[in-house]
């Protein structure tokens, strides 16, 4: 990960980093192999560095963490769950624009 600011989430901090959390978390689903994950992960750094304090960015490995994506129905990456409250609030899949993240989280945070 380029940023310090983007998190990673894992089957064990899921539950207490991302639906505990009190600002919005956007949460990447991705996996090493998936080549439009490496071409969305510059975007997720950015929004990382450009959230920082305002919400939570971070990433789950599908392939190490497969309890979570199950959990949530992943079922083609990358995709993007933007959770508030706990809660599922936005979700994206495939290949997103920066643009359109940005309106997601400027909605909910």
């Amino acid at each position: 990960m380029a940023t310090a600011h983007v998190k990673a989430f894992t089957d064990a901090n899921f539950d207490a980093e991302v639906l505990a959390a009190s600002a919005p978390v956007l949460v990447d689903f991705w996996a090493e192999w998936c080549m439009p994950c490496k071409i969305l992960g510059p975007t997720i750094d950015e929004l990382a560095d450009s959230y920082h304090g305002k919400a939570l960015v971070g990433k789950v490995d599908i392939d190490s963490n497969q309890e979570i994506a199950m959990k949530f129905g992943i079922s083609a990456i990358p995709t993007v769950i933007i959770f508030k409250d706990g809660q599922p609030a936005k979700k994206f899949v495939g290949l997103t624009k920066k643009e359109d993240l940005v309106a997601a989280l400027d909605a909910l945070a």
